[in-house]
């Protein structure tokens, strides 16, 4: 991108002038369980395609040498989804029918006051004889440039990458229908010479130190102080109800059976995939089900859907709800992505979920890849044409939520009109809280040091202090985990997320995904300052992907919950062996088998003195984690489990044992920082 091309011109001219057992998910097996029936630990999907899940296809669907390409109609446009959107075998290069807006050109008042502020901030940049201040100014090039003449930015920054060699696809990646008007509004509303810029030069080019987390200042943030004592917990009503846990299914409907399932760069099990070694010939040709470089393609969605009813016992009830925590598109290349793509996965996967999955209602968030372009949203304080430039994708996915009956009347506009987030009041008296929690994107550099740009930790802690008033219990969904590493989220938004404020009383728990890894977070009083079993005051469950990207296996999550506490009395995850794949290829008799893979309390609590219906709850977690430090087989579980039993994942030894204690003690990406030795958060 230019900003990047700029600083490399800037420093060149500056260096030349000076496995788990067997369990089953069966009343019978766990104390007090909703269900009495024995179910099966696990399931092999029929190898025939299920045929009839639509009435119509371009291709033939009971063959196995191409994914099923159903007719598909979006019942909010009521448009049918044209064959050319998802033939492998002509992927279509560019979207040129919703280009992105450019910012308005700034007039000569404006122009001076920018000029004015960012030498300002310029001048008062302690590192400015360094790499980062040479960064930061050639920031501030392109800023005057986006200002005076937007229309410009975008061959700014194509001129530099092929000047510099930055990119073999410059048009590719920083075209005026991919990154390059994002860019151009970045640079336009961005302080590039100060918390910004930096923050830009570090994450991006690695010129700049990380800057500081901005210093929290709570005044006036929260409505009322938290409540001392709090109030009496709720009383367990010994009567459990299940709840499914999906995430990061990335369907690749351009998936071809055949193709290179190894390549050497981008998504693999394309047509247009190769392996440098035999450009012609793939040497690993893709499995119909999946392959570990490779996106979910429709036979594994199906499968997974086909297996989960008759594994968990919920063939003739459903599950109570379902939780999905995002990412519903497959990772193609900015270029090859489209606004009619994103509602077309949207239309297909909600669908299928209605469904295969029973009457019980699903609650979603969006992931970083729910967007076009991926990993972008802007903040509706852009204003104008900017601030909605992705109304369409909230009005879209926000409709379909309420087509499937899961988002109620009154959820719905205010889902529209904020990023697609959104409160339901469950009759039970939960609460679930769905946030786009989407804090890596371009757009999240403008007023980096401000922690609640979008507004949405705003609306989360209105809710969860309505949520205390009246007595309720909270869940909340997101797709971007908050800590861990502190590898996937913003210092600032994190640090401000303060789920101390709520806990243990209100919030009984947080569900995320986007790291496709079966990973757990525990939040602590005072934001970490103190870590102990007796400030543990939250925890967060990362779902396991069912995509097998990046060397990982298949998986899904159910939770048993108690209906009154609203707290998890267990969990159980199933995973499929992606390297079995290949194998069921040319037949139909049997398709991807699903197997048991873990009972979390049985699996973590084997030496914790705990109530056999006691909730997994923060503390009992954090007592999980001292047995780690003492006991390093929990940690070779966890390990394991973290890759859902992958061949591929690697072991932890070493500093890793106590580097991934550190991830779950750090419920923020500040935290994790602060205190975690880096390198060991995922398996991939």
């Amino acid at each position: 991108m230019w900003c990047e091309v700029l600083v490399r011109l800037a420093t060149l001219a500056w260096s030349h002038f000076g496995q788990g057992s067997e369990f089953v998910l069966a009343g019978s097996a766990v104390q007090n369980s909703a269900t009495t029936s024995t179910v099966p630990s696990s399931y092999a999907a029929p190898g025939a395609f299920p045929t009839s899940l639509y009435s119509n296809y371009y291709n033939n669907p009971t063959a196995t040498s191409a994914q099923p390409q159903p007719v598909i109609s979006d019942p909010v446009t009521h448009e049918i989804f044209p064959f050319s959107l998802t033939d492998p075998q002509n992927i279509p290069q560019n979207d040129t029918v919703d280009p992105h807006p450019l910012p308005p050109q700034a007039s000569s008042q404006q122009l001076l006051q920018q000029a004015v502020a960012q030498i300002k901030s310029i001048a008062v940049n302690p590192m400015f004889t360094t790499s980062c201040a040479r960064c930061q100014a050639s920031l501030e090039v392109a800023k005057f440039l986006a200002l005076a003449a937007p229309e410009q930015g975008t061959n700014l920054a194509l001129t530099l990458c092929e000047y510099f060699d930055y990119s073999s696809s410059c048009e590719k990646n920083y075209g005026p229908l991919v990154l390059g008007p994002i860019l151009t509004q970045v640079a336009s509303f961005a302080d590039v010479g100060g918390y910004d810029g930096q923050s830009i030069c570090s994450e991006f080019l690695g010129l700049c130190p990380a800057p500081t987390t901005t210093t929290l200042n709570l005044t006036g943030w929260f409505a009322k102080p938290k409540p001392n004592p709090l109030p009496p917990p709720k009383q367990p009503s010994g009567q459990l109800m299940k709840v499914l846990h999906l995430s990061d299914l990335h369907i690749d409907s351009r998936y071809a059976n055949g193709a290179e399932a190894n390549c050497t760069s981008g998504l693999c099990c394309r047509d247009n995939a190769y392996n440098s070694l035999s450009p012609e010939t793939p040497l690993f040709p893709a499995p119909r089900y999946g392959s570990f470089l490779c996106d979910a393609p429709y036979s594994l969605i199906t499968s997974i859907l086909e297996a989960i009813p008759p594994l968990t016992g919920t063939e003739s009830t459903g599950f109570d709800f379902t939780l999905f925590t995002g990412d519903l598109l497959a990772h193609d290349p900015d270029n090859q992505q489209s606004r009619v793509m994103n509602e077309y996965a949207e239309v297909v996967l909600y669908d299928l979920l209605k469904r295969m999955l029973g009457s019980g209602p699903t609650y979603a968030t969006l992931g970083n890849h729910d967007t076009c372009l991926p990993d972008q949203a802007s903040p509706s304080s852009l204003g104008g044409a900017l601030g909605q430039q992705f109304s369409w994708l909230y009005d879209h996915v926000t409709a379909l939520w309420e087509q499937k009956g899961w988002l109620p009347e009154a959820s719905v506009e205010f889902s529209r009109a904020h990023y697609a987030a959104y409160m339901v009041k469950r009759a039970d008296g939960l609460r679930v809280i769905s946030l786009d929690t989407n804090l890596s994107n371009y757009f999240n550099y403008i007023n980096s040091s401000e922690p609640d740009v979008s507004g949405i930790l705003r609306f989360l802690t209105d809710e969860l202090q309505d949520a205390e008033d009246a007595g309720d219990r909270v869940w909340i969904i997101g797709h971007v985990v908050s800590g861990w590493d502190g590898s996937n989220s913003l210092p600032n938004p994190t640090n401000l997320c303060n789920v101390d404020r709520f806990s243990p009383h209100v919030i009984a728990n947080i569900f995320w995904g986007h790291t496709h890894e079966d990973q757990l977070s525990i939040y602590y009083a005072n934001n970490g300052t103190n870590i102990s079993a007796e400030t543990a005051q939250a925890v967060s469950w990362t779902g396991p992907s069912v995509t097998p990207l990046t060397n990982l296996n298949s998986g899904f999550r159910v939770y048993e919950i108690d209906s009154a506490t609203f707290e998890v009395v267990d969990a159980y995850t199933w995973k499929s062996y992606v390297n079995d794949y290949p194998a069921l290829d040319s037949q139909t008799q049997f398709g991807p088998t699903f197997e048991f893979e873990y009972n979390t309390r049985e699996a973590y609590g084997g030496n914790i003195t705990w109530g056999a219906t006691d909730p997994l709850n923060a503390t009992w977690w954090h007592l999980v984690t001292e047995q780690m430090e003492v006991d390093p087989t929990l940690m070779e579980a966890f390990n394991s489990y973290q890759g859902k039993g992958s061949v591929l994942t690697p072991p932890c030894t070493g500093e890793c044992i106590p580097a991934r204690i550190c991830y779950i003690r750090s419920g923020s990406a500040s935290i994790a920082k602060q205190n975690c030795i880096s390198g060991y958060g995922s398996v991939q």
